[in-house]
C-alpha cells in the first residue's frame, strides 16, 4: 500500500491549508478564514474516518495528523493573539504561550522518555483528544466572531475553558512520563 493514501492526502491538504488560513486573518478576511479553517477541520475528521474504513492506516498518516492538528491550532492561536490586528476577539498572548508551552513540554517529555527507555509508544488519551477539541472550539469561535464583527462572553469562556484544559492535560502528561520513567528504573 502506498503512503500516499486518501486520508493522508487530506492530512497534507489540511497543512497546506494552514498558510492561507494565517494570511486571510492578516489581511482581514474573517469569514473566508472561517470557511478555511472549517474545511481543515472536515479534513481531519474524514482522514482518520478514510484511514479505518479502507484500512488505510499508515505510519505516515500516524505522524502527520497529530502533527497537522498542531499546526493548525498553534498557527491560529498565534494569529489571533497579535496584538497589532485589532480584532474584536484575540486569544491574549499568555494563553497563545501557554498552548505552545504545553506541545513543547511534551515533545521534550517524549524525547526524554524516548532517549531514557528506548521508542515508547504515547497513545493519545482522551484529555489530550478533549484538549484538542477545545482548541478547535475556541478557535472557531474567535473566529466566527471575528467574522461577525462582535464580541461575546462564550469568547471569554473559551479562553477560560482552554486555560483549564491545557494545564490539566499538560500536567497529565507530564505525571504519565514521569510514571512510566520510575516505572522502568
Amino acid at each position: 500500500m502506498s503512503a500516499l493514501t486518501v486520508a493522508n492526502q487530506l492530512t497534507l491538504l489540511r497543512m497546506l491549508l494552514i498558510p492561507a488560513l494565517v494570511i486571510l486573518v492578516l489581511y482581514g478576511n474573517n469569514g473566508w478564514a472561517l470557511v478555511v479553517f472549517i474545511v481543515a477541520g472536515v479534513t481531519d475528521g474524514l482522514d482518520g474516518m478514510l484511514a479505518r474504513w479502507w484500512g488505510q492506516r499508515t505510519s505516515l498518516g500516524a505522524l502527520l495528523d497529530p502533527m497537522a492538528d498542531k499546526l493548525l491550532v498553534l498557527s491560529t492561536f498565534v494569529v489571533l493573539s497579535l496584538p497589532e490586528l485589532d480584532l474584536p476577539n484575540q486569544f491574549p498572548v499568555w494563553l497563545t504561550v501557554l498552548v505552545i508551552s504545553r506541545d513543547v513540554i511534551i515533545v521534550v517529555t517524549a524525547a526524554i522518555v524516548h532517549f531514557s527507555l528506548g521508542h515508547r509508544t504515547f497513545t493519545p488519551t482522551l484529555l489530550g483528544k478533549a484538549t484538542t477539541f477545545v482548541h478547535i472550539l475556541g478557535a472557531t469561535v474567535a473566529l466566527f466572531l471575528n467574522w461577525r464583527g462582535h464580541t461575546s462572553v462564550v469568547f471569554e469562556l473559551a479562553i477560560y475553558a482552554t486555560l483549564a484544559i491545557t494545564l490539566a492535560s499538560g500536567l497529565h502528561y507530564i505525571l504519565h512520563a514521569t510514571r512510566t520513567l520510575g516505572d522502568s528504573g
